[in-house]
C-alpha cells in the first residue's frame, strides 16, 4: 500500500497543508491565513507552523513526500519562488525550507515543487474534468490568468517549472504593455480586473469586481455582456495558440471568473471556432473545472510523483 503524501498550496490569501492518500481522500487538512507581511520569516512562519501541526495531529511517521504549489514565478532548478502576491517573498528557497522543518521534525523528506497552475491542472487530471483524458491543459482566471499542462500523463513543467503561463501570450503585438514587460497579453483583456475597467470605461457603474460583472451580464446588461465578450475573445485567441503549440484538445478552466457559467462560456467557446481553424484543433474543447481544491489535491499528486525517500527514481504517482 502506498503511504500517504503531504500537500501544500501557498497562496497569496492563505496555506492550506493536507495529508492525502493515493485514492486523493484527505485524511487531515489544516489552514492558515498568509500573512501580510513585507519580512520573509514572518510568512514561512506561517507554513513552518502549519507544517510541524498537521505532522503531529496526523500522526505521519516519516519518510514522507511532499508536493508543494505556490504562485509564481518559481524556479523548480534552485527550489525558489518568488509570487507576486507575496512581496516578502523574492527567490525564496521554499524546498530547502520545507525540508528543513520536516527534517527537525522526525522525517525523511522528499519534496517537489510546481507552480499553482500546474498543481490546478495535476489535480483536475486526476480527479476532476480532465481524468481519463491523457493530456489537458488547465486554466484559471481570476485576478490573474495562470495555467498548466499534462502531457501525456505526466506534468509539463518546463525548463525552470513556469511552462504554459498563457496568461502572458500577447495576442496584440500592438496593445499596451503589460505588468510582465511584454505588449498586449492576454492577462491584459481576460483577467477578472480587465474585465471590469474594461466595462467601467464604457460606462459600467454595477460595482468594482468581476463577480458583479458577470451577474449583470446575466440580467443581460449590455455594457456587461460586451466587456466579458471582449476578454473572451483574447482568452481564446491565447488558447488556441497553446492549443496548436502543444497539440491538446481539451481544456479545464478554474478560478473565480471560471466559475461565472455560461455567460463566461458561451462567448469564449464561440470566439475559439474563429480561431481553432487548423485540422489538428478544429474539435477543441473547454470544460469547467470540477474540484473546489484542484490546487492542492495537484500538489498531493506531484508528491505521489516524487521518488520515495532513499530510494531511486521509478514510475510513481496517482492514475486516473
Amino acid at each position: 500500500m502506498t503511504p500517504p503524501v503531504l500537500a501544500v498550496d501557498i497562496g497569496g490569501t492563505k496555506i492550506a497543508l493536507a495529508v492525502v492518500a493515493e485514492d486523493g481522500s484527505i485524511c487531515h487538512e489544516l489552514v492558515r491565513v498568509t500573512p501580510r507581511s513585507a519580512d520573509a520569516e514572518a510568512v514561512f512562519g506561517a507554513v513552518a507552523g502549519g507544517l510541524r501541526a498537521i505532522v503531529e495531529q496526523a500522526d505521519v511517521a516519516g519518510p514522507i513526500r511532499v508536493g508543494v504549489g505556490s504562485a509564481g514565478p518559481i524556479d523548480t532548478r534552485s527550489g525558489t519562488i518568488s509570487p507576486v502576491n507575496i512581496p516578502g517573498w523574492r527567490g525564496f528557497p521554499i524546498v530547502e525550507r520545507v525540508q528543513a522543518v520536516l527534517t527537525e521534525a522526525g522525517q525523511q523528506p522528499v519534496v517537489g515543487l510546481a507552480g499553482d497552475g500546474h498543481c490546478f491542472a495535476l489535480g483536475e487530471h486526476w480527479l476532476g474534468a480532465g481524468r481519463g483524458e491523457d493530456s489537458i491543459v488547465g486554466l484559471v482566471v481570476s485576478t490573474g490568468i495562470g495555467g498548466g499542462a499534462v502531457l501525456g500523463n505526466t506534468l509539463f513543467a518546463g525548463r525552470t517549472g513556469n511552462a504554459v503561463h498563457l496568461g502572458h501570450i500577447s495576442v496584440n503585438a500592438w496593445g499596451e504593455r503589460c505588468v510582465c514587460g511584454a505588449y498586449g497579453c492576454v492577462e491584459m483583456y481576460a483577467r477578472g480586473p480587465a474585465l471590469v475597467a474594461e466595462a467601467q470605461r464604457n460606462g459600467w457603474a454595477g460595482g468594482d469586481d468581476a463577480r458583479a460583472l458577470t451577474a449583470d451580464a446575466r440580467r443581460g446588461d449590455p455594457v456587461a455582456v460586451a466587456a466579458i465578450d471582449r476578454g473572451m475573445r483574447a482568452l481564446a485567441a491565447g488558447m488556441v495558440a497553446t492549443a496548436a503549440e502543444l497539440d491538446v484538445s481539451t481544456f479545464v478552466l478554474g478560478g473565480g471568473v471560471g466559475q461565472a457559467g455560461a455567460v463566461i462560456f458561451e462567448p469564449l467557446r464561440r470566439h475559439l471556432r474563429d480561431f481553432a481553424v487548423l485540422d489538428y484543433i478544429t474539435d477543441l474543447e473547454v470544460r469547467p473545472a470540477e474540484l473546489a481544491n484542484a490546487g492542492l489535491l495537484g500538489a498531493a499528486a506531484l508528491a505521489f510523483s516524487l521518488s520515495p525517500p532513499g530510494r531511486g527514481p521509478r514510475d510513481a504517482g496517482p492514475r486516473s
